[in-house]
């Protein structure tokens, strides 16, 4: 099957950054660098197509000035030749001038612009970022439940934009699902393509390259009717193609013995177009996948009125802490069980930019421990890039995390550096503990600090579409705000694990997503924050 290049530009606007690795798409941050890059290589051809515009329009002044000579020489050549200036014109032009358009001609102008390209070619995305932005893209039509069309409109919630999606594009995804044996996705970015097409804009791939794809993944997704209708359609456009007169003998006779089997009588196919919904989307490795998405969606918070009335906002001066008893830090309850609350104005605009500024150089794919192993590795339901600084680096850093510990009564001292992440297309982190359980006992133990006891998340942007901190366990959302932080203990006074802690950042929609961490270990906080009596206290 013929391959489409344009999802090539497509990913290079959506998923690149300054790195050589492949794993470009994963911080929307590093992308912004590669924008400037393009708008450089821009420049550059423009620069090209002017010289070579420049060279056309010497060499055809020649030409012009040529063929009028020529015109007079042939139609007299002796008479011509016989006036002497003319003859030694005649020799010079050969011996001098037309080896001097020679050379003209040969100029290659395009020399610069190759030289950039290479210079810049190292830090283009490769075909796993070209995946992961392709993938990202199916994680959030699925997440916030958007038909292939919305995407290829440009259509997303609260925002409508020219980054549409061509018939080649929608082409590519559909591939890319259906070499990952994601039948599931391939049918619906295969069915957009073929819409497009039928609707007359042009394209590089052919209707018969779509079929082929679409016809063998709906039959994959079990609708045999449907898979035997495509694959005729197939055969009547290209009669002689390699794999359609096969497949559709083989579906038929599937199609015949499943009648016989259910004894029914054939039907047509379903004349209903595919859309989202029309066939169910398999199931995966995350059991709380339905309650996770709805989440997202900001469907199913389960926080009554009469709960929501004692969710209060209170002034907090960290119990008289001195740093905050003339400015004490707005606090407003999140949620009631687990206590979770929402510290305002906790970062100022110059820190969080400061922090950006330290963190973006060291940016890395973020990591996740491997339960068996207890190895730090990458993870496909991790998508985002993540940097740890000291607070020797610089006064700010060391700032924000004394403003934590007096914020929270919790020292610092034995917490984990500070972590800053950014997101990426499609950025998420699936639904995870902070805290080590007990089947990976050896998760902190390099730390010598104990368990994570307790998590502070800064959110250092606004998002515009999605991004919240869900917690699937009792159905609470919580929405970025830029400047604002979220507490909570991951770990009862008796120091068990509190289980309902479990939560996600759902995927960016729109916009891009900056938070830092500041995790507290048990060490230390023996007096601050002392056992309790139960296992539940």
């Amino acid at each position: 099957m013929r391959e489409s290049l344009s999802l090539f530009s497509w990913a290079l606007l959506f998923s690149c950054c300054w790195v050589t690795q492949a794993e470009i798409f994963t911080s929307i941050s590093h992308m912004t660098d590669l924008v400037y890059t393009e708008k450089e290589l821009v420049q550059s051809l423009k620069e090209y197509i002017k010289a070579e515009e420049s060279k056309l329009a010497a060499v055809k002044s020649w030409a012009n000035k040529l063929d009028a000579l020529t015109k007079v020489s042939t139609s007299d050549p002796e008479g011509y030749l016989a006036h002497p200036v003319n003859a030694y014109k005649l020799v010079k032009r050969l011996n001098t001038e037309w080896s001097e358009l020679e050379s003209l001609v040969l100029q290659n102008p395009s020399d610069g612009f190759v030289s950039n390209m290479s210079m810049h070619r190292q830090y283009f995305p490769g075909e796993e970022d070209k995946t992961g932005a392709a993938k990202a893209l199916m994680r959030l039509q699925d997440t916030y439940q958007l038909d292939s069309e919305a995407f290829s409109k440009g259509k997303l919630p609260g925002m409508h934009s020219n980054a549409m999606l061509t018939v080649d594009d929608c082409f590519d995804m559909g591939k890319t699902a259906y070499n990952d044996g994601d039948y599931y996705h391939a049918v619906l970015w295969m069915q957009q393509s073929l819409k497009q097409l039928d609707a007359g804009e042009e394209a590089v791939i052919s209707k018969a390259d779509i079929l082929d794809y679409l016809s063998y993944s709906v039959y994959q997704m079990g609708d045999l009717p449907r898979a035997v209708e495509l694959t005729r359609r197939l055969v009547a456009i290209d009669p002689s193609h390699e794999r359609a007169g096969g497949n559709l003998r083989y579906f038929e006779r599937l199609l015949f013995k499943q009648l016989n089997e259910l004894k029914q009588t054939q039907q047509s196919a379903s004349e209903e177009p595919i859309q989202l919904g029309t066939y169910i989307r398999p199931k995966d490795h995350l059991p709380e996948r339905d309650t996770y998405e709805a989440l997202c969606r900001g469907e199913g918070v389960q926080m009554s009125e009469a709960r929501r009335s004692r969710l209060l906002c209170r002034y907090q001066d960290g119990k008289r802490n001195p740093r905050l008893l003339l400015k004490p830090i707005k606090e407003e309850d999140e949620w009631d069980s687990p206590r979770i609350v929402r510290f305002l104005d906790m970062l100022s605009d110059e820190e969080i930019e400061k922090i950006k500024e330290l963190a973006k150089p060291r940016l890395a794919r973020a990591t996740v421990r491997d339960p068996k192993t207890g190895v730090l590795t990458t993870a496909n339901y991790r998508v985002s890039k993540s940097a740890w600084l000291e607070g020797e680096e610089d006064p700010i850093i060391d700032r924000v995390n004394q403003r934590i510990e007096d914020i929270t009564g919790l020292t610092v001292d034995t917490a984990e550096l500070l972590q800053v992440a950014n997101y990426g297309v499609g950025g998420q982190y699936e639904p995870h503990f902070d805290f080590s359980r007990k089947d990976e006992p050896d998760a902190f133990k390099r730390l010598g600090t104990g368990n994570r006891v307790a998590t502070v998340l800064n959110y250092m942007s606004d998002v515009e579409a999605g991004g919240a901190t869900v917690f699937p366990d009792f159905g609470a959302a919580i929405k970025p705000k830029k400047g604002t932080s979220v507490f909570w203990y991951n770990l009862f006074r008796s120091g068990e694990g509190d289980y309902r802690t479990r939560h996600a950042a759902c995927p960016v929609l729109v916009g891009s997503k900056w938070v830092s961490n500041k995790w507290f270990h048990e060490r230390g906080q023996e007096f601050r924050r002392p056992c309790g009596l139960t296992e539940v206290d």
